[in-house]
């Protein structure tokens, strides 16, 4: 009761402030729609992180860049060799992107940081601001890179190697926009990881909630399924003679949807791409190429979806004539947040009397790889109409103030902790 009557009495972040740098690092592959493209190791996102890297530097943070190109804005602490607290998030967008997306909770890390050098406020622990490469995936594969490679779960030097959809190694580009760091992978092993997010999704905004205290995060399978059967003219080849590839992605799509359906729950599935060839309108497709992304809180479940599609393409091969073969592009088992940190996201909600609730996270976060080496939690705000990856994407800003109000609340509990 005593520190949530503290908290209650503790002036919060500025939401001016808060604004005022989203918008600045917004105009930074800013695009005609509104939105912003920032993918990742292209000259926009170099540009976001010379804009991140200075800001750092202006609040006195010693700023660290690990060989993956992840930046770590270190503020001290009076016991330097404790585990440091550690937020952060991404700054590079998909193509669509909107301001907020990863942004957010990169820049209301600083907003804590300047909150605490505007009062002097010493801590036991170090705190941390990251900014993870490449979270989003949508240039190299697989998404959540930068995070991925400092808990462990992908060697360095596999990552450095990766080839873009463009064809550049991810190591040159890194070296290229000057981001290729010197300080070894997982060096900082934080003594709690607390991401702030936008939801991406229209739960909170529908039930009227302010702040979400993410419990757990769905798995995630990506595949890219080939299916290759045999061209022929559109309009003399009769249906029972065909070997129509272009068929099989739309069966496979229909597939994979009846089966979301099907399980309920947190199941959901979705073919995100589809290409033909030849791609001509009277010319039935010899080849498709499509993704399915199938995702489940639960991991038997999951491995169940999985197995269920992998029976329906080996069933469409036989009845079809066509050969298909699929390959894992990501996959990644379903995360339990740590429980204290939970309830502490939960206990400052309250204690500002702001509604609150427990939630499931359907999107992939950085925090999700963290919790691999660490207690990790997040907190997520309302996105409006559930809309992200999209240049519409929008979050009020007294929700996104508050949003870090809380983060701010958890951290400084966590900072004065001792081990």
């Amino acid at each position: 009761m005593a520190a949530q009557a503290q908290w209650l009495q503790r002036e919060g972040i500025a939401e001016a402030a808060l604004m005022a740098r989203i918008d600045d690092h917004a105009a930074i592959g800013a695009t005609a729609q509104g939105g912003v493209c920032r993918i990742a190791l292209t000259d926009a996102d170099r540009a976001g992180r010379d804009r991140l890297v200075q800001w750092m530097r202006e609040l006195n943070l010693t700023v660290r860049i690990d060989r993956i190109g992840n930046i770590f804005g270190i503020r001290p602490g009076q016991l330097p060799d404790a585990k440091p607290v550690m937020t952060g998030s991404h700054i590079d967008t998909v193509a669509t992107g909107g301001r907020y997306d990863g942004n957010y909770g990169v820049l209301a890390g600083l907003e804590v940081v300047r909150w605490l050098n505007e009062r002097q406020r010493q801590t036991l622990r170090p705190f941390v601001v990251a900014a993870f490469t490449n979270e989003e995936g949508v240039r190299f594969m697989p998404d959540m890179m930068g995070s991925l490679v400092h808990a462990g779960g992908l060697a360095l030097e596999a990552a450095l190697d990766t080839v873009a959809t463009d064809g550049a190694r991810l190591g040159d580009e890194l070296a290229r926009i000057g981001y290729a760091g010197d300080m070894a992978c997982g060096a900082l092993v934080p003594h709690a990881f607390v991401e702030l997010h936008i939801e991406q999704g229209p739960v909170l905004e529908a039930e009227g909630v302010t702040i979400g205290a993410v419990a757990d995060l769905q798995g995630i399978s990506w595949q890219e399924i080939v299916v290759t059967g045999q061209s022929n003219h559109a309009g003399t080849t009769p249906m029972h003679l065909r070997h129509d590839a272009g068929y099989c992605a739309a069966a496979i799509a229909v597939f994979v949807r009846e089966l979301a359906r099907r399980y309920g729950g947190s199941q959901v599935a979705t073919v995100g791409a589809i290409d033909l060839h030849p791609n001509l309108i009277n010319v039935i497709a010899a080849r498709a190429t499509l993704t399915v992304d199938l995702r489940h809180t639960d991991e038997a479940t999951l491995k169940d979806a999985e197995g269920e599609l992998a029976d329906y393409l080996r069933q469409l091969e036989t009845t079809e004539g066509v050969t298909i073969e699929a390959r894992t592009l990501a996959r990644f088992e379903p995360v339990q947040f740590d429980e204290r940190l939970v309830r502490l996201v939960e206990a400052s909600a309250h204690a500002r009397g702001l509604s609150h609730r427990r939630m499931t996270s359907g999107a992939g976060h950085d925090a999700q790889m963290m919790a691999r080496i660490a207690p990790a939690a997040m907190v997520f705000v309302p996105s409006v109409r559930g809309i992200s990856h999209n240049p519409k994407e929008h979050t009020a800003s007294a929700d996104l103030a508050q949003g870090a109000n809380v983060l701010l609340d958890v951290v400084l509990g966590l900072l004065d902790e001792a081990d």
